[in-house]
């Protein structure tokens, strides 16, 4: 696949504990974007947020389970970004999903570095 150019990046804030039929909310989003061939997403945990409700999220070495924030990111074309934001956006009950035109640069997968250290 190739990628480059104007393109847009999709942020969804989500709780660690949100769920879609049983799953993690961040993973069925993962699985759809891979189903639906996208570029690619990557989740991440954050150690401390707040959301809506100004409920303070943090990790803590006295807690065992937490309702960490997280952030899945997804960069592909508008036209795809768009089409699975529409799909996956009454999967979200509580969250916040933002859109930005980014410009990709380098977007390489299935090999080793081109011209360098050989």
């Amino acid at each position: 696949m190739k990628l480059d150019g104007e393109q847009l990046l999709l942020r969804l804030f989500l709780g660690e504990s949100d769920r879609s039929q049983g799953v993690p909310l961040y993973e069925a989003l993962v699985q759809k974007a891979r189903a639906d061939g996208l570029a690619g997403a990557t989740v991440l945990r954050g150690i401390e947020g707040f959301g809506g409700a100004s409920r303070i999220h943090r990790a803590s070495i006295l807690r065992l389970s937490e309702d960490l924030p997280i952030v899945v990111e997804i960069v592909d074309e508008p036209a795809k970004v768009e089409r699975f934001l529409a799909e996956v956006e009454p999967w979200i009950a509580d969250g916040l999903a933002t859109l930005e035109r980014v410009r990709v640069v380098l977007y390489r997968s299935g090999g080793a570095a081109r011209g360098g250290e050989g």
